[in-house]
């Protein structure tokens, strides 16, 4: 072997070229790529929702009222259970927290309903979480993060919080670091938290009205994205407006979805707000892709038993276009109930989910366990990858949030009224596993950023500058480099609210010793762009990313 490099150096610099050529599909990212991993067989509830919080812990929390859990309230802790028909004393758990760093969790005592909720983190990190069902409509639940004595840090509900109660509606951290919660089951309407005597109320939205389809609703859950302009991007059943909610208008009416079929709850399909870039240009494009759902008529048609085949298209449009228009595109696996998770560099993972029926009890069949890899920037004909299989069905009520090493929490699915272990298609699922895509292969290692500095949890204002430091081991491509930040969403129903990628503008890479690097990024100008609050910060090098570091904007 010694022989055959020494008289042949040029396989060296070929091999030196190779690695400095862009990543695409037919290299790093080769169909049926990704990992799965298990691990946790059971961490006592089934996940319904999901937030990382800046602590690199993982809230999750089923339900109240639908008996026992798996995991026990700490120190003899018990509820009294009114909602509940079968345990009136539940001395059981229905939230817990996953410590990422030691792959364990820790019983949270919630006292009402959180069935169905929605939530975000506010601009200190706290997760605010709000409404549910029964005694938790108009509840109000915060949990701070805590890094000392975590056995200290657990929900506080505030009663009577919320004016209107809120069912299956969704949140929206706004610019000023408010949010808005906007609609929910027979809530036509939207409000905010924390209040101000000038919104102590709510605000009545009639496009909810307008949306909402006879017996079905297909229209909880609504899309909600915050526009470059600082209106919000709102698409619920198979049509959007833009909302100035500061003039309570309507500012834009966009054109229906091709096909006419419903993309929301419980037509459950997913969407994401595209990678925003460019971020010092006059004019910031901003793209939204909705994929999946299921045809119109298919929650009735499920519950006589004739389960359609769920939907294969995504409809992708630039929202901030004088004449926007929708463009079709063709998933290689139809899916409803799939959730949608941005990836650190800009790509999108479409995951969990069913082949047929809808959301509800019983209602999902044809689970779709592979995964499926979007690639915005790539044409049009090569943008979707299909990646290795899980072997656990996540249907109806399933889970999933990005974590700061890149890899993708999944856990949850319980498409029945109580935990149901047994005799049924789907049982209840307690299990917690993580998916890593192609950029965690052992073999992109020396190609994969570690950030030096700045130090995590650093604080930056916007239009600020930093100076980040990073390590690649092997060969660089300086013109493959960009640095991106994310924020944590809140994760149900196949949706995650506040979901949020950036592409800093940023100067050139420049070499400052062995293997290090610096290169000079500028952070967004205004909270339009990017909402206060704590962000993952991600340096990518040819598609593969760094661990992130948490910085508060």
């Amino acid at each position: 072997m010694t022989t055959r490099i020494k008289k042949f150096p040029f396989l060296i610099l070929i091999g030196q070229l190779l690695l400095l050529l862009p990543r695409h599909r037919n290299s790093a990212y080769a169909a049926g790529g990704g990992r799965w991993d298990l691990l946790m067989s059971n961490i006592g509830i089934s996940s319904m929702h999901m937030q990382l919080l800046n602590n690199d812990r993982v809230v999750m929390y089923d339900r109240t009222d639908f008996g026992a859990s798996n995991i026990s309230l700490p120190n003899g802790k018990c509820r009294n259970n009114t909602n509940d028909l079968t345990l009136k004393v539940d001395c059981t758990a229905h939230s817990v927290e996953y410590d990422v760093s030691t792959n364990s969790v820790r019983p949270l005592m919630v006292q009402t309903d959180m069935w169905c909720s929605s939530g975000s983190a506010t601009s200190d990190g706290t997760l605010v979480q709000t409404g549910g069902f029964n005694d938790g409509e108009n509840v109000v639940r915060i949990l701070k993060p805590c890094n000392g004595n975590k056995s200290t840090c657990d929900w506080k509900e505030i009663e009577g919080a919320l004016i209107q109660s809120r069912w299956y509606a969704t949140n929206h951290v706004l610019p000023d670091g408010r949010q808005i919660i906007i609609g929910g089951r027979e809530a036509f309407n939207y409000e905010f938290y924390p209040k101000t005597l000038s919104t102590n109320n709510i605000f009545n939205l009639t496009f909810l009205q307008q949306t909402n389809d006879l017996r079905e609703e297909n229209n909880l859950y609504p899309f909600v994205f915050l526009n470059v302009d600082g209106n919000l991007f709102i698409f619920a059943n198979n049509r959007a407006i833009l909302f100035d909610y500061t003039r309570d208008i309507i500012v834009k009416t966009y054109p229906q979805i091709p096909g006419g079929d419903p993309r929301n709850y419980p037509s459950t399909g997913s969407a994401v707000l595209l990678p925003l870039k460019n971020l010092e240009a006059q004019i910031i494009q901003a793209e939204v892709l909705v994929c999946g759902g299921t045809k119109n008529g298919s929650f009735l048609r499920a519950q006589r038993g004739n389960f359609l085949g769920a939907l294969n298209t995504c409809g992708r449009i630039t929202i901030t276009d004088p004449n926007p228009q929708w463009i079709m595109e063709t998933m290689p696996l139809a899916r409803i109930m799939g959730d949608m998770v941005i990836l650190p560099n800009g790509n999108v993972l479409i995951i969990n989910g069913a082949g047929a029926g809808t959301a509800g009890w019983e209602l999902g069949r044809s689970p779709v366990l592979s995964p499926v890899i979007y690639r915005p920037d790539n044409p049009v004909t090569s943008r979707f990858d299909v990646q290795n299989s899980s072997t656990i069905p996540r249907m109806y009520h399933s889970t999933t949030v990005l974590l700061r090493d890149g890899r993708v929490l999944v856990s949850g699915s319980n498409p029945h009224g109580l935990y149901n272990f047994t005799g049924v298609l789907y049982p209840t699922e307690l299990s917690l596993e993580a998916f890593s895509p192609s950029y965690l292969d052992s073999e992109s290692i020396n190609l994969r950023p570690r950030v030096v500095s700045p130090a995590s949890r650093r604080k930056v204002k916007y239009g600020g500058q930093v100076n980040i430091r990073f390590i690649i081991p092997g060969l660089i491509n300086s013109n493959l480099v960009k640095v991106t930040m994310v924020a944590p969403g809140f994760n149900t129903h196949s949706f995650t609210m506040n979901q949020r990628i950036l592409v800093l503008s940023s100067g050139n890479v420049t070499q400052v010793g062995t293997s290090t690097y610096k290169i000079n990024s500028i952070f967004p100008n205004s909270s339009k762009l990017a909402p206060p609050g704590y962000y993952m910060l991600f340096v990518v090098h040819q598609d593969i990313p760094s661990e992130g570091i948490w910085i508060r904007i």
